[in-house]
């Protein structure tokens, strides 16, 4: 979306199975923590962080890659 209008963003994770949909789309699909997953893990930008992507509970955060970003909406449920 152009600056100034928002985004719809919506991430399924189920039993590891996470699908990303961006303003109705979806952008990727995978399973975590599976074969494939470990190997983009160890050998991408995550390479020297043996730990991240590891915790199968606890917080969430909400990330930027550093312009500004706002959140409005946000509703997290169960499955």
């Amino acid at each position: 979306m152009p600056v100034g209008q928002w985004n719809s963003s919506k991430i399924v994770f189920d039993k590891g199975h996470v699908e990303h949909w961006l303003n109705g789309e979806k952008v990727i699909e995978f399973t975590a923590w599976d074969d494939a997953w470990t190997k983009l893990k160890t050998e991408g930008k995550w390479k020297d962080f043996p730990d991240y992507g590891s915790a199968k509970k606890g917080r969430i955060a909400l990330q930027d890659h550093g312009n500004k970003v706002y959140f409005k909406n946000i509703i997290i449920r169960e499955l």
